[in-house]
């Protein structure tokens, strides 16, 4: 199966789940809670308010090695997003993909996307744990904050938290 074949599936439309091929074109679908969504908007409004150039998206479908991978949010530069906002799935990473581990995600996984990610050209992999810590990445290493927008927060909070 390809990525246009699922985006086209009608009986795959709406399910509450991700969905991501792996590198034999089989489907692999996590399901998705609300917090998890929660993560996303917030980490998705933060970054569009702290970037004043770019692109922020959600569900990303990135062409890896290894199938189909699809970033929970992500940042492309305007010329990477020139590239790839028409495409059905991203033939470059966005600069920046952001992954928030589920409870069905192992370490092992997402060191294994993390690698994915930059071997299709991302520059920066942050993850959001299940209480919204963030950790980001470089090619080479863990980061003590993001190079690329330094002012992202370390934890990801409600509204009536942020302040406090």
């Amino acid at each position: 199966m390809q990525w246009q074949d699922v985006c086209e599936d009608t009986l795959l439309q709406d399910l509450p789940y991700k969905i991501e091929l792996n590198r034999w074109g089989q489907i692999v679908m996590s399901p998705a809670k609300v917090k998890h969504g929660f993560f996303q908007g917030r980490i998705a409004h933060l970054l569009d308010s702290l970037t004043v150039t770019g692109e922020i998206i959600t569900e990303c479908a990135i062409k890896t090695e290894d199938g189909t991978k699809v970033a929970d949010v992500a940042w492309a530069s305007e010329q990477r997003a020139d590239l790839i906002l028409d495409e059905v799935v991203a033939s470059i990473a966005p600069e920046i993909c952001i992954e928030i581990i589920s409870d069905s995600n192992t370490s092992e996984e997402m060191t294994f996307k993390r690698g994915l990610y930059f071997q299709a050209g991302a520059k920066e992999v942050w993850l959001c744990d299940r209480v919204g810590n963030m950790t980001f990445y470089n090619v080479d290493q863990r980061l003590e904050r993001s190079q690329l927008v330094s002012s992202f927060p370390q934890q990801i909070k409600r509204r009536n938290q942020a302040s406090s």
